[in-house]
């Protein structure tokens, strides 16, 4: 059976699902998006997701398409008619059809997809205990990765000279030797002293629900948390390291460009973030 997409006003079969050519999303990455896991049939952390949209849309001076209530409407109908129990909610807003000019058109409709496939959260929950293996990439993306745009394009090139490196994300780093985030994570490392670190968000990092959702885990289970900038050095001497987002939960990282992390294999404060992170999705 075909996956069914919403585009505007209408539940369509995927491959019938199209925008218009002079959308602005497709001329200009003008757009912003959202993914959010789906646990039993349940959106996980739904509302920080729309909080985060409506900051994204604002911030480019987008217009909404429509309110937060219908919306929550179309996409709990969306993951009905798709039968999804465990899965991935992707939605996409762009400032929609005009013909092609840089700046802002006068006015134009914002446009709304959305689509949601199946997700293997048992496998995701499988990896978090192999661990996997990362790469470091410069950070050659643009200034405002606060906003989830659908510019994507940097992100995607490191994660392309991960994957032809044999790992599985880009740890990506700046100027000064320091860890931003991954290419479509966020990333932590465990200090010797038993403390979590992870890049704070004022530095235009993007706020990851998921990594939020980590942070108040741990500071439920009494973790130590400092959110300070750290460097490729203080990774690779870390006893631990592992990435959070939607699709991979809190996983660890074993290898860094080819160098363990530890003793290279997942270590123990990881683990026990994996399993709060699933008991509070099936709470």
């Amino acid at each position: 059976m075909s996956r069914i997409a919403y585009v505007n006003g209408a539940y369509v079969p995927t491959p019938d699902a199209f925008v218009h050519i002079n959308d602005r999303g497709y001329q200009f990455a003008d757009g912003v998006y959202e993914g959010v896991t789906v646990r039993k049939g349940e959106m996980i952390d739904l509302e920080p997701h729309l909080d985060r949209l409506w900051r994204s849309m604002g911030v480019l001076a987008m217009q909404e398409p429509m309110a937060r209530a219908p919306m929550r409407l179309i996409f709990k109908e969306l993951i009905r008619r798709n039968r999804i129990s465990d899965g991935f909610l992707y939605i996409q807003v762009t400032r929609g059809e005009a013909v092609r000019d840089h700046a802002f058109p006068v006015f134009s409709v914002p446009s709304l997809v959305a689509t949601c496939r199946r997700l293997n959260l048992d496998a995701v929950k499988s990896r978090a205990e192999t661990g996997v293996a990362a790469s470091t990439q410069p950070d050659i993306r643009w200034g405002r990765c606060d906003v989830k745009s659908t510019s994507l394009l940097p992100n995607i090139l490191a994660k392309q000279a991960a994957k032809e490196a044999g790992s599985f994300e880009a740890v990506l780093v700046d100027e000064n030797g320091y860890v931003t985030e991954g290419s479509s994570t966020n990333m932590w490392i465990v200090t010797k002293d038993g403390k979590l670190k992870t890049r704070p968000t004022s530095d235009n990092i993007l706020a990851g629900i998921t990594r939020a959702r980590v942070k108040a885990i741990a500071e439920g289970l009494q973790i130590a948390i400092e959110e300070t900038a750290f460097t490729v050095e203080e990774a690779l001497d870390a006893t631990e390291m592992f990435l959070t987002s939607s699709t991979s939960c809190a996983t660890p990282i074993v290898k860094l460009d080819g160098e363990k992390i530890g003793d290279g294999t997942p270590g123990p404060v990881a683990k026990r973030l994996v399993e709060a992170y699933f008991d509070f999705m099936d709470d």
